[in-house]
């Protein structure tokens, strides 16, 4: 069946770094057995016959340049401006949308798009366009606060997706109040220069308390809150089979020594690690993983709703489970003492910790001590009395082993971002009252770096053994955005190559560290990148310098590492070689809806934790604070405010009585009057204006008004 090549094929095609190859070639790349050439050759004659792929020079295959029309869908950047992802792929990629050329469109609507060509950039050409026509309305529910202005009743949408009062007719004496948080539904959308009219469809609560605000970022992006009656059935199901006395023909390990490192508020503990000696200096690392495939039949109700969901959700005080907690808490738990099956790689490690063996295996193990970061780190450090000696010993051999596995991969290019991640503080009400640096022990990059040779070491065992598997891939950076990244860094003093490369970008990162512009250079390089995503695709994984990559360390929270358990399954059990071949194109669509979940999910909780400091800074307005630019543009400058990992706008009509000129290629303005310039890096000390929870928006003024 051709069709189950044609996603794939199209996929790696759209790649940015595909370079145009003959049939045979992409075969080749793709992974394609030789006995399935005929097959995928058979979908390559299909797709050039449709015309969604074209034969280039030397007849290598090539997507062809967008029409003068793309229907796609509409994704809305928080600064104004947008994309069209397009239904068919096209050598270009996405269509950028201007600020002005959006129209009406919202996030996720379905359009129809004007493509004009705006010239050559770096021998490229560069598109545009123009949203001329909405298709389907992606979203018809938003959330936001009920207001009455003259009589009328009206909702404001909050965020920035869409801005337009929503007018509520029928209100009633028994209705919501006036601020009130509500979910608006649109029943009948505005002719131009009209507003939408809509229903109340859920009353939410009073804004401001957390409980309210995260039901309201839960309802704004339609996350699931509650599991489906047969899910929850299907899950006690599994539960009441499982018998924590029995090993099930699997590698006992219970006698074994091994730990689960996490954070002192988690509850489902899905990784735990030991560390075995061997000859000649070799030590074997266990990574036991959570076998939730045992519990979560495929193709069953809490499949359905797993995969549906596709990851948990982290807000503050409050998770939303991709499986419910009987499971994620319970017995898929790696719990201090108690037997619990796992889905284990073992890898064997020579004397500069390079990989000399690794195998899978399915085992029953049972977790000698619960430990958080801070806890091993203090072990590690001899400043825990008390400890297991046999779990300190343990434990600082692990120490040893990450940190020269962290220098072997740094040496074949890992990038590592200095970003340090915040959490907020809360009072006993529940309200953000601070933000403090997280913890920044080395069991966390132990634990990160365990994880990521675990999941490269199981991605490499589906390599050998040719069979395709939803990958965790993440694109090299286009020849465009490395060529901005470097323009930029050497107007900033710093000399580098035009096209950057990771061992450059490992340089770049290290001659900024602990400078004035580190945080603006670590910006810089993160935008620089493509977004990672799940695809079984092997194009490898840029920042971890991995040619072979995949998710297989949290099937808890992620619905990719449970389709790779799966497959470990059939590879421990000995039953891939009788196994029917993978589906490409399902696996590709697969891939598509779980890296969609996944930046819904990060989306949500970055806005939810935009809110609870916006709220904090709400009563701090005149207060002043030192930032970095992190952006230009032509209405303002972009102000992160370091303590709180939040962006605020300084407008130009505050900067002084000037005209600015705005160079965005090397991240700098320059006033034509006054001479005075302003760069992506510098310090500023700037004075909090208004802080708008509802617009998202945080406006800012130099401490000195000039």
């Amino acid at each position: 069946m051709p069709e189950r090549y044609v996603e794939g094929i199209l996929k790696y095609l759209a790649d940015r770094s595909y370079q145009p190859v003959k049939t045979h070639q992409l075969a080749r790349q793709m992974g394609i057995a030789q006995e399935d050439y005929g097959t995928f050759r058979e979908a390559i004659k299909r797709l050039r016959d449709s015309g969604r792929i074209v034969l280039g020079e030397r007849q290598a295959l090539t997507l062809p340049e967008p029409g003068k029309r793309i229907i796609g869908t509409y994704r809305a950047n928080p600064r104004g401006f947008g994309f069209v992802v397009p239904e068919q792929p096209n050598a270009h990629g996405d269509l950028y949308i201007p600020r002005e050329a959006a129209g009406s469109a919202m996030t996720g609507d379905r359009v129809v798009a004007k493509v004009t060509k705006r010239g050559k950039r770096g021998g490229e050409m560069v598109y545009s366009g123009l949203i001329v026509q909405i298709l389907d309305r992606g979203n018809n529910r938003f959330v936001g606060v009920l207001q009455q202005t003259e009589g009328t009743w009206f909702v404001l949408p909050e965020g920035g997706g869409f801005t337009s009062p929503i007018v509520i007719k029928d209100i009633g004496a028994a209705g919501p109040k006036a601020g009130t948080k509500v979910v608006a539904e649109i029943v009948k959308y505005p002719a131009p220069g009209d507003l939408p009219t809509g229903v109340i469809v859920e009353t939410l609560g009073p804004s401001g308390p957390l409980a309210v605000e995260t039901l309201a970022v839960i309802r704004a992006y339609g996350l699931a809150d509650e599991f489906p009656p047969d899910a929850l059935a299907n899950a006690r199901a599994a539960v009441d089979a499982f018998d924590a006395k029995a090993i099930d023909g699997r590698e006992d390990l219970t006698a074994q020594t091994v730990v689960t490192i996490d954070p002192p508020d988690a509850r489902d503990f899905d990784d735990a690690i030991g560390l075995a000696h061997g000859r000649d200096g070799r030590v074997t690392l266990g990574v036991h993983i959570a076998d939730v495939s045992n519990f979560v039949a495929d193709g069953g109700p809490l499949d359905a709703e797993a995969r549906r969901r596709g990851t948990s959700v982290y807000f503050p005080r409050k998770v939303l489970p991709m499986l419910p907690e009987i499971l994620s808490n319970g017995v898929c738990s790696l719990q201090e003492g108690q037997n619990r099956y796992c889905k284990s790689i073992l890898i064997t490690y020579d004397a500069d910790a390079n990989v000399a063996a690794s195998r899978l295996a399915e085992t029953v193990i049972r977790s000698s001590k619960r430990l958080t970061y801070t806890q091993a780190q203090a072990i590690i450090d001899g400043r825990e009395a008390g400890c297991d000696r046999k779990v300190a010993e343990v434990l600082r051999e692990m120490d040893k082993l990450a940190r020269r596995i962290e220098q072997r991969r740094l040496k074949a290019g890992m990038l590592q971002l200095d970003l340090p991640a915040l959490e907020l503080v809360f009072d006993d009400g529940d309200r953000a009252i601070d933000a403090v640096p997280a913890d920044d022990s080395y069991t966390h990059r132990l634990i990160e770096m365990f994880m990521v040779e675990a999941n490269e070491a199981v991605a490499r065992v589906f390599d050998r053994v040719n069979r395709p598997i939803l990958r965790r891939i993440h694109p090299e950076p286009d020849t465009a955005s490395t060529k901005q990244l470097s323009t930029f860094v050497r107007a900033a003093g710093h000399k580098l190559p035009r096209n950057l490369g990771r061992h450059d970008m490992q340089k770049l990162l290290q001659s900024v560290k602990g400078k004035p512009e580190s945080h603006a250079v670590n910006l810089a390089v993160l935008k620089t990148m493509e977004r990672a995503e799940y695809s079984p695709m092997q194009i490898g994984h840029f920042a971890l310098a991995s040619d072979c990559y995949c998710h297989f360390t949290s099937p808890i929270r992620r619905y990719p590492d449970l389709t790779v358990h799966r497959m470990v399954a059939e590879h421990c059990r000995g039953r891939l070689e009788t196994r029917p071949p993978e589906d490409l194109s399902e696996l590709v669509k697969l891939g598509e809806a779980c890296t969609a979940a996944e930046q819904r999910a990060e989306d949500a909780e970055r806005e939810l934790n935009e809110v609870l400091v916006l709220q904090l800074l709400a009563t701090k307005v005149g207060e002043c604070f030192d930032g970095v630019v992190t952006g230009v543009t032509n209405f303002g400058l972009f102000v992160e405010l370091g303590r709180y990992g939040i962006d605020g706008l300084v407008r130009f009509a505050d900067l002084g009585d000037d005209w600015w000129d705005v160079d965005a290629r090397i991240g700098q303005i320059r006033g034509e009057r006054t001479g005075r310039t302003y760069r992506i890096g510098d310090i500023m000390r700037v004075r909090i204006a208004e802080a708008n929870v509802a617009r998202r928006q945080l406006n800012l003024v130099p401490e000195h008004k000039q």
